[in-house]
């Protein structure tokens, strides 16, 4: 460290009640003023560079400064070179420098004092598929689930630590969790290689989970399928993922669903649709059909007169529930006209003399003739 009899105030001019922030602006300013790269070989430049360096380091610490206040420059020399306490660590003069880059580049050159640990990782979030059946999905249902998932260490209480014991501080970092290297111009921090960014470390490790402070186990869970969930529908666990390592917060468990197909209904959103046949005469004739909805109501739907194949009828409010919303989509009923395949011999007359009937051809039997054909076929 440069040595220096000048007083650290008037070599900043700054007065000796400035503030943090003016004290860091008036360093500032001097040192990109006085930087050897700005005045390449100048040796009166470089000593002034280094004397501002070591006043604004003794300073800008709140311990320091008390101590120069009150002793000089003898009391802040014997604190910096003496042993036992007060020692730069590994650091170094780097901080002084990194706060120019600071002001150049911003603060991914720079570096703040103080401690700054990297926070313990969160634990992984996780994804299960979840198949559920169409009745499932429009009325809800509570399922059991059991997956392998990493869990906080019992022996240790996520600690990661033998019982007993606890972590120290990182000796490569001094419990800051980073280190500095300087590389020509630059000043590079990087995490501890030691502690990676922890700050600390585990000198006498668990033996159960080997210092992570998770283990794997079974989980049994009970998950809330709600009434309208679609294929994609995805169900939040929050903090049932993932333990972190050394007590560190869980990750989220995402269900992700899944609906299988149905034997009657189709699904498209809230609405369902089916296909219903009937009988040639009831789409001639017209009439009632009753079609059962998934909720097991009978829904009463009326076949207009001469209906054709592929023709579609909506029942309101019979089809799925609103995913955490009111009311039920609809019901569309597509009508497929079957044609009978084995006729009696009295429907075949009943058919020609319909057949007569479309060509015009007279027929004395036509009296009544509807009635006997939806009898005979009975519709």
């Amino acid at each position: 460290m440069a040595s220096t009899d000048i007083d650290y105030y008037e070599l900043l001019q700054v007065s000796r009640d400035v503030d943090g922030g003016a004290l860091k602006s008036s360093y500032r300013k001097l040192a990109m003023k006085y930087h050897p790269d700005r005045n390449p070989g100048d040796a009166e430049s470089e000593a002034k560079f280094k004397a501002i360096n070591e006043a604004y380091d003794c300073l800008k610490d709140p311990q320091k400064r008390a101590a120069y206040d009150r002793y000089g420059h003898s009391a802040y020399t014997q604190r910096m070179s003496g042993g036992g306490g007060g020692g730069r660590g590994p650091q170094g003069d780097f901080g002084d420098i990194g706060d120019i880059f600071e002001t150049i580049f911003g603060s991914a050159f720079g570096g703040g004092g103080g401690r700054q640990r990297a926070q313990p990782r969160r634990g992984a979030d996780l994804r299960y598929d979840l198949e559920v059946s169409l009745d499932d999905a429009f009325h809800g249902k509570t399922v059991e689930l059991e997956i392998e998932v990493s869990q906080s260490c019992g022996t240790c209480d996520g600690s990661g630590a033998t019982p007993g014991t606890s972590e120290r501080e990182c000796r490569m970092c001094d419990g800051h969790g980073k280190v500095r290297a300087k590389q020509g111009f630059f000043v590079v921090e990087r995490p501890c290689p030691t502690c990676h960014g922890r700050g600390a470390v585990i000198e006498n490790p668990c033996g159960d989970c080997r210092g992570e402070g998770v283990v794997d186990k079974a989980r049994s869970l009970e998950v809330e399928v709600p009434p309208g969930v679609d294929t994609g529908t995805r169900i939040r666990l929050s903090g049932k993922g993932e333990a972190g390592p050394r007590g560190a917060p869980a990750g989220d468990l995402y269900i992700f669903v899944h609906v299988k197909p149905h034997a009657v209904f189709q699904r498209e959103g809230t609405t369902l649709l089916t296909r219903v046949p009937i009988s040639f005469t009831t789409a001639a004739l017209g009439g009632t059909v009753d079609i059962p909805d998934l909720g097991g109501d009978d829904n009463s739907v009326e076949i207009p007169v001469g209906i054709q194949s592929g023709k579609q009828l909506r029942v309101r409010g019979a089809g799925m529930p609103v995913l955490q919303g009111r009311g039920r989509g609809d019901l569309v009923v597509e009508i497929a006209v079957e044609t009978p395949t084995k006729l009696s011999k009295a429907q075949k007359e009943l058919l020609k003399q319909f057949r007569e009937t479309e060509t015009g051809e007279e027929c004395p039997e036509s009296k009544g003739f509807f009635d006997r054909v939806k009898e005979a076929f009975g519709s």
